[in-house]
């Protein structure tokens, strides 16, 4: 009796260093830095957004986040990488409009599925799209560039962060929903669009707010409409396209964080915690609503179910255009 008793008892403990060998890779998480991918050139509006927050997040973590630009191909590139990563919790990316909504309609094989390739961990924010001009631009609203164009279709040029991305997208909206002809010129990321707007090269861009917000304030741009059906709370005295005889228009990117699919629930959990810490930072907050964009925390099914929303509705935004990249 003693015997059994004894064996059962060895047996017992025996198992506990199983049991804790198992569980210290989540316990433990994270034990080094944490890479977040941003899809795109630095600068721009999906750059700032992802700054805001790696430094309230790392604080939660206990280590830091390290954020890697890898443009290209209106964000798939990096963003595949991502899909394709393991899924430990150290390779993470900054998920948005362009790459999760329209890249994998845009894209014959863009190389991921938005709902299946992916384990959402939460929404950072959302940002309307501004409409700037080059001051060498005769135009000071809406209604004055529309009849620009129409009065010289073709000639106006608008510049993209990439073929596909949202601010491409949203122009496509815009001159369909207007009834305009305007030539897309495609960069690699918001910053060098910037660049040539500022230097005359384009006359158009539909920018995310955060990298135009100290341009249109310094007056190097000038700002013609903001794309919600509300006006921005950083330029209340700029109405919105659709008070300026569109209504209805709505073009609004939206900024999260994901990692790869089958990272363990408890990792998705602790990174969400740490986004939502971030998030609640009155600090980051702030700096978040300053650059033109709305925090909003949510958990990881919110965001799952806000993905797969935008997904149907860009998609379809997509195909009615015809827009296409090989």
């Amino acid at each position: 009796m003693r015997r059994r008793e004894f064996i059962a008892l060895l047996g017992g403990t025996a198992a506990w260093p199983f049991s804790a060998q198992a569980q210290s890779p989540l316990s433990g998480y994270p034990t080094h830095p944490i890479t977040l991918i941003v899809p795109y050139a630095p600068g721009g509006g999906n750059d700032v957004v992802a700054r805001a927050v790696i430094d309230p997040m790392a604080k939660a973590l206990g280590h830091p986040l390290i954020i890697e630009n890898r443009g290209g191909a209106g964000g798939s590139v990096g963003t595949r990488a991502v899909a394709k990563a393991t899924p430990d919790g150290y390779t993470l990316g900054l998920g948005g409009t362009g790459t999760l909504a329209i890249d994998p309609t845009l894209y014959p094989n863009v190389g991921y599925d938005p709902r299946k390739d992916f384990a959402p961990v939460g929404l950072i924010a959302t940002s309307p799209l501004i409409v700037v001009v080059n001051q060498s631009v005769p135009v000071h609203n809406i209604q004055e560039l529309i009849a620009l164009a129409k009065a010289q279709p073709g000639k106006l040029n608008y510049a993209s962060a990439g073929t596909g991305s949202g601010i491409h997208l949203g122009t496509v909206l815009f001159a369909g929903t207007a009834g305009i002809d305007l030539t897309h010129i495609p960069y690699k990321g918001s910053g060098p669009a910037l660049t040539d707007l500022l230097g005359g090269h384009v006359e158009i861009y539909f920018s995310s707010l955060p990298p135009a917000v100290g341009l249109v304030k310094e007056g190097k741009l000038r700002a013609l409409g903001v794309t919600s059906l509300k006006r921005s709370a950083s330029f209340p005295d700029v109405p919105t396209v659709a008070e300026q005889g569109l209504p209805g228009f709505e073009a609004v990117l939206h900024y999260g964080i994901v990692a790869p699919a089958g990272t363990p629930r408890p990792i998705i959990d602790k990174l969400n915690a740490a986004l939502r810490a971030a998030l609640a930072d009155h600090n980051v907050y702030e700096h978040i609503a300053t650059e033109g964009a709305e925090p909003l925390p949510t958990t990881p099914e919110e965001y799952a179910a806000d993905i797969d929303r935008e997904e149907t509705k860009w998609s379809a935004l997509v195909k009615k255009s015809g827009a296409t990249v090989k």
